[in-house]
């Protein structure tokens, strides 16, 4: 019985850790234009939503407005 109740129990864990969205060392968006159209400017570092390819000019910020 408390077999079954860890099994049920590991199921649902891999189906959560499965739905969970995966973190990108990119950030979320193709580009500058794509977050724009999100509503998002001066993304800081440390944002989730920041990267460096959006960081033109290597100031902390991406997708300056």
């Amino acid at each position: 019985m408390i077999v079954r109740f860890f099994i049920a129990a590991a199921a649902v864990a891999a189906v959560a850790v499965g739905m969970a969205p995966l973190a990108s060392a990119d950030g979320p968006y193709k580009n500058c234009t794509a977050a724009h159209k999100d509503g998002r400017y001066d993304i800081p570092k440390g944002d989730p939503d920041y990267w460096s390819g959006g960081d033109r000019d290597g100031d902390g910020i991406a997708c300056e407005s």
